[in-house]
């Protein structure tokens, strides 16, 4: 396993501070897209969640953060993201989502989630660091998130996802099949903006119809005039207070 030395890292707050997290200093770094993520699980006490392609665990820890009592477990191919992962509190195994160790293919939970890769590189160029290049560059399709996700569901279990607005036809396409009762939730920068990213709900063995909700604007004004935290109140609560995104 790769170490990472302690010059290498950073030891960032999230959620104004009730959490910190080792990252690296280079490479890919968890920001604001993982805690909102994690606001958008409607978790209880005593549930298990399953965050897929873990990272430093961000997501997970996020959302254990704003509800005790859930026993989180994460997956991360990067051996040295896993081990950061591990070093912030997360229970992780270092394996690749679509062959998990026999300790993971034996448990169910009642959350998966999962903050895949946004950019298709087929279309664009890739990032010199390997770390980044692997959490933002697609390599394992979107098919095999929503297999894994879906083997490692109970009944009526959800995943929650994370992804880029533009590529909603393939995040449908590749739950069809897989799972159902799918709901999206626009986010889009400002009121009256396009979506630039997207919420994605889907249950095991849901029957229910498909759910377009209203956006959620992430940004007060009608555009960006200054640099500086213009997040609506509602958001700064997610980012800064770990309140809940969604119901």
């Amino acid at each position: 396993m790769t170490s990472i030395l302690d010059t290498e890292l950073t030891h960032d707050a999230f959620l104004g501070g009730k959490l910190h997290l080792w990252q690296p200093r280079q490479g890919y770094r968890a920001g604001v897209d993982p805690v909102l993520l994690a606001a958008s699980v409607p978790a209880k006490p005593g549930q298990s969640v399953l965050d897929l392609g873990c990272g430093v665990g961000a997501a997970a820890l996020c959302l254990g953060a704003r509800v005790p009592g859930l026993r989180l477990l994460g997956i991360e191919r990067q051996s040295h993201y896993a081990a950061l992962a591990a070093r912030n509190g997360l229970e992780v195994f270092t394996a690749d989502l679509s062959a998990p160790p026999v300790e993971l293919r034996d448990q169910s939970f009642d959350h998966v989630l999962a903050n895949p890769p946004y950019f298709d590189r087929s279309a664009g160029f890739r990032s010199q660091d390997s770390g980044r290049e692997a959490a933002m560059g697609i390599d394992t399709p979107l098919v095999s998130w929503m297999d894994a996700a879906a083997r490692r569901l109970r009944h009526k279990g959800h995943l929650h996802l994370i992804h880029r607005a533009e590529r909603v036809p393939d995040i449908l396409g590749a739950a069809n099949g897989r799972l159902g009762s799918p709901e999206i939730w626009p986010l889009c920068p400002r009121v009256g903006k396009a979506a630039e990213l997207v919420i994605f709900r889907a249950r095991k063995n849901g029957r229910a119809n498909f759910v377009l909700h209203g956006p959620i604007a992430l940004h007060t004004g009608t555009a960006h005039v200054a640099d500086g935290d213009t997040y609506r109140p509602e958001i700064q609560a997610v980012l800064r207070g770990g309140a809940a995104l969604l119901d």
